[in-house]
């Protein structure tokens, strides 16, 4: 078991600004990832979103001007 242990050991004085910066990149997309699958697959939210799917495809209305009302 020490060998997993050796394997999985990190020399945190060793780590440079850039080692930090993804690091800390890393965790923070991953928590706002595991945040909005929560949000996107919790059932309360499920009417506002499906009222809100077509969004991306729907920009016809933004061109319309008031001679073609």
């Amino acid at each position: 078991m020490s060998s997993l242990a050796e394997h999985f050991h990190t020399d945190w004085a060793a780590l440079t600004v850039n080692d930090w910066i993804g690091l800390i990149v890393t965790v923070v997309v991953s928590i706002l990832m595991v945040v909005a699958y929560v949000y996107v697959f919790h059932p309360a939210n499920r009417e506002y979103l499906e009222t809100r799917k077509y969004i991306p495809l729907d920009d016809e209305d933004r061109f319309e001007t008031e001679e073609k009302k």
